[in-house]
């Protein structure tokens, strides 16, 4: 896999050397910052005594600004010039991430990472159009292969990174540090080029609006409806005016004149199989890490760092395996990968329904985790650049971006329906497990908990019920955590399933996964096809 020492001690001049450092260094934290938060939740929940909406919301506000607009990131890297948009893209977000660390309340950091997200959109998709300006042809393989590379490192290494910052200082440092890579990567820029300007460009804003209205209604309802019913305006008002919005969406795409989302595209077979496997895996993977960090620390009493390191195993096999497996599939063809990964994959999950509130790591987690990221690596590759060659060439750009948009949707939309799900099971779990006559105090305590789903402390009970709310609480984390990580399994497995049915059986366009080894995680997209060697894909 190439590193990059190897990337500065040869190849390219200097100048192409600096700007993919400041292209990894850049992107780098902004997909490390879709996962090293999951770790520091119940930090935060401690910190500004937050419950488990609010967890949810810390992710979801996040995912849901970068989903929404990452698709218009890249017309205005086209419209204003790609250097400039990319530095700006960074400079607000290491800005954010500074009033995430200063965040006094629940709330304002839920705003603060909305604000991120919308940094993170504008800065991802004009990391690799920056990488195609500044590379020869002859050269872009060999930079797009390293900056997959470790900008997929950066996101599955994010809880490890996160445990340790938590365990030596505060979780407030979780985003603190963003400032130091943000710097560097400013002053990197320097040697970029700023990339021509297109005419005739148009950003379809209409479209974004839409968007990103439609997706914040249904997640504002699941978030909302485990502690205030279906019946509450604030559940049922966002959630139908969400569905209705993103109808308008699809029915504006299809008339505007530059839409940021081609409904022709999802006429290509492989590409609508694609990105329906890729929605399935990655709202999965993000429903899994989401519950394991917290599980973990709230339930099975595991610190930050233990919590960190316990996913370390899919750092080392991503990092590992992608590449070869990617390789492998450019001899004989992505269906197998992108058939039987997920399902591995979906088995690794299943096989954490093992782990209790004692549960060991290397009995109960590791075997699940290993398994796990076997499946991943199987897939993110084969998978991105099977939806890549299944586009036209003339839509190979829009295409990228939609799959990596369909990435960030998922994990936004499964954070909130598995949340929902898993409060829903522990407060019915509670409400079996304890007395309907209960002191006062213990009742208040109950009422408390079922917002702070998975937590096990069971302090605030009167001292006369504390033995069985704490016996009740395990008891309701354990269902819960079981139920949401199941469900992330059958996700993953129906993703194989879909791929292993729907995708053709022959390669429709030639495509070189070996060179996106971080697939949809890092954003991995167009350049897979415009960067290839002629030899690597040879017809399956």
């Amino acid at each position: 896999m190439a590193s990059i020492a190897g990337v500065l001690r040869a190849g390219p001049a200097p100048n192409k050397r600096l700007t993919l450092v400041a292209c990894i260094l850049g992107s780098g934290t902004v997909f490390l910052d879709g996962t090293v938060v999951n770790v520091a939740l119940p930090a935060i929940r401690e910190g500004l005594h937050a419950g488990l909406a609010e967890q949810q919301w810390v992710v979801a506000g996040y995912l849901l600004t970068l989903s929404a607009l990452i698709l218009v990131g890249g017309s205005f890297g086209d419209l204003f010039g790609r250097r400039r948009v990319f530095a700006i893209g960074v400079a607000t977000f290491g800005g954010f991430s500074l009033l995430c660390a200063v965040a006094p309340s629940a709330s304002l950091l839920v705003v603060a990472r909305a604000l991120q997200g919308i940094a993170g959109a504008m800065l991802v998709p004009n990391t690799l159009a920056l990488i195609m300006d500044t590379f020869d042809e002859d050269e872009r393989g060999a930079a797009i292969g390293s900056w997959t590379a470790w900008t997929a490192i950066a996101t599955v290494i994010g809880p490890l990174g996160g445990g340790i910052l938590i365990g030596i200082a505060s979780w407030r440092w979780v985003f603190a540090i963003n400032v130091i890579p943000v710097l560097l990567t400013l002053w990197l820029l320097r040697y970029a080029p700023p990339g021509e300007r297109m005419k005739g460009v148009r950003v379809d804003a209409v479209g974004a609006l839409l968007a990103a209205l439609g997706l914040a209604g249904p997640v504002l309802a699941l978030i909302e409806q485990p502690t205030r019913g279906w019946s509450s305006p604030v559940v049922s008002v966002p959630l139908v005016l969400g569905l209705a919005l993103l109808g308008l969406f699809v029915w504006w795409e299809g008339h505007t004149r530059d839409p940021m989302l081609p409904l022709s595209l999802f006429g290509r077979r492989n590409f609508t199989v694609g990105n329906i496997t890729t929605f399935a895996l990655y709202a999965g993977l993000s429903a899994a890490t989401f519950l394991l960090a917290l599980f973990l620390q709230e339930a099975a009493g595991y610190s930050a760092l233990e919590a960190g390191l316990s996913l370390l195993p899919l750092t080392v096999l991503t990092f590992f395996l992608s590449r070869r497996f990617g390789a492998l599939a450019d001899r004989i063809g992505p269906r197998l990968f992108m058939g039987f990964g997920p399902v591995v994959a979906g088995i690794g999950l299943l096989l954490m329904i093992r782990i209790d509130a004692s549960g060991s790591y290397v009995p109960d987690v590791l075997p699940g985790v290993v398994v796990f990221g076997l499946g991943l690596s199987m897939t993110v590759a084969p998978l991105t650049a099977a939806v890549l060659a299944g586009a036209p060439p003339h839509h190979s750009g829009i295409a990228s971006g939609v799959n990596n948009a369909v990435a960030r949707v998922a994990g936004l939309l499964a954070v909130a329906v598995v949340g929902a799900v898993c409060a829903a099971q522990f407060a019915s779990t509670l409400d079996a497990r304890l007395p309907a006559q209960l002191h006062p105090q213990t009742r208040d305590a109950v009422a408390l908990m079922k917002k702070r789903t998975l937590v096990t402390n069971a302090s605030a009970a009167a001292p006369v019920d504390r033995a069985q709310m704490h016996a009740a609480l395990e008891d309701a984390a354990v269902k819960a955590f079981h139920l949401g990580i199941g469900i992330a399994g059958v996700l993953a497995i129906i993703g194989g399933l879909v791929s292993l049915a729907g995708l053709e059986r022959r390669k429709a366009e030639p495509f070189h996964a070996e060179g996106c080894p971080g697939g949809a995680i890092c954003g991995a997209g167009e350049e897979v096809r415009v960067s290839r060697p002629p030899a690597a894909a040879p017809a399956a």
